[in-house]
């Protein structure tokens, strides 16, 4: 009989040897408690937590919390449904219409996941006759998207805008072209040069769709994203976005100006065949975007606790993802999985939490160690996560 795990060999003896050495399963922390958007106990310890998506730290808002709470009282624990059955509550209306209001546009429409708007977007709009062009440092759900909708996948290399229209520039004129782009990446923090690839997506006839799910919520005036920032929000056909960042709970979203876009409901199979989200969830996340749409200052200080820990952890000594700071994510880079585990455990002990990325979620088979930071973060609490970053480097000869 053959073992269909067996494929898997490789990684499996990759995490026995790494854990023999002592070093604790990077991929396996347990939060016992979680106190706020900036501070958990992880092994017992009060830790800074600079590993979450929990960009404008909503999580624990006072109002989200509220609303949380009265709609779990009045519409129960869950919808048991799909939004094409029983599973639309006045709840879910109200979060597609703050999503519609925060992006001023025509329509939104709300998934389960992230992940499943990306997956049934793509696989609705692309199928086996048409391309996505897409950067090679695309999300998983991108590419399993393309794999749903059995579209022809063409790839370009990372934010390279040449390699893009030399893409554009071979394909069929008459095919259905979807190029999909993201505002900022998630590995690195780097942004996408949006305006000169939306620029040549139209030249060639192309629709184009950009994942903001590392951006909605702090770049951009409005905090709507790259597309905003860059000044191409009414030139991209369709915008994915997800509640389990910025917004601080779980769900996916596409908004459009596309007048056919309501047809999705019908044809898109993640959002016909999956349960809707619980009340609770809808409630909470409707109450975030629209407490996002006037949070100005929370977006300034944001960036100014990016700008600040990028330059200091530059001075410690430590090679960046970026040349400077670019949006809520700074990644740290490592020579190998196993200095970045032994970094990564000294940090936890000194009392920071942050992500070990590996190969092959990050892009040309990196290893770092990704730091995300949050509204909420003091700049006390910036001071202290360079103290520990420079402290833990110099334990395990990572600086």
């Amino acid at each position: 009989m053959t073992d269909l795990l067996s494929k898997f060999d490789p990684l499996i003896n990759e995490r026995e040897t790494l854990l023999s050495t002592g070093v604790r399963d990077p991929f396996a922390l347990v939060m016992e408690q979680v106190k706020s958007p900036t501070v958990a106990i992880c092994n017992g310890k009060e830790t800074i937590l600079l590993g979450t998506y929990n960009y404008m730290g909503m999580t624990f808002d006072d109002d989200v919390l509220a609303a949380g709470h009265e709609a779990l009282d009045n519409f129960g624990a869950g919808t048991t449904g799909s939004r094409v059955l029983n599973g639309t509550y006045q709840g879910h209306k109200e979060v597609e219409q703050a999503l519609k209001d925060f992006y001023a546009m025509d329509h939104a429409m709300v998934f389960s996941t992230g992940y499943q708007a990306n997956l049934g977007v793509i696989a609705t709009l692309a199928g086996k006759d048409d391309y996505v062009i897409l950067d090679i440092d695309s999300h998983a759900s991108i590419y399993d998207g393309c794999a749903m909708g059995n579209a022809q996948i063409v790839a370009f290399r990372h934010n390279d805008i040449e390699a893009l229209e030399k893409r554009l520039k071979r394909l069929p004129e008459e095919a259905g072209k979807l190029v999909v782009l993201e505002g900022v990446y998630s590995m690195l923090g780097d942004v996408a040069p949006l305006k000169e690839m939306v620029a040549i997506c139209k030249k060639y006839g192309a629709m184009v769709l950009v994942d903001e799910a590392h951006s909605m919520g702090f770049i951009g005036e409005n905090g709507r994203g790259v597309c905003e920032e860059q000044g191409v929000i009414d030139d991209v056909d369709f915008i994915i976005g997800t509640f389990s960042k910025s917004v601080g709970t779980v769900g996916g979203f596409c908004v459009s100006n596309h007048p056919k876009f309501d047809i999705m409901r019908l044809v898109c199979r993640p959002y016909v065949f999956t349960a809707s989200l619980p009340p609770a969830v809808v409630a909470t996340s409707a109450a975030s975007i629209r407490k996002l749409m006037h949070s100005g200052n929370k977006r300034a200080h944001l960036w100014e606790n990016s700008k600040r820990l990028h330059l200091g952890l530059r001075e410690i000594g430590y090679t960046l993802g970026t040349p400077e700071a670019q949006s809520g994510i700074i990644a740290v880079m490592v020579e190998d999985m196993m200095q970045g585990a032994l970094l990564w455990q000294a940090l936890l002990e000194n009392g920071l939490y942050v992500n070990l990325a590996r190969p092959p979620a990050t892009p040309q088979g990196m290893t770092l160690l990704r730091c995300s930071l949050c509204a909420e973060h003091t700049s006390e609490q910036v001071g202290e996560i360079l103290e520990i970053f420079e402290k833990s480097g110099k334990q395990v000869g990572a600086i």
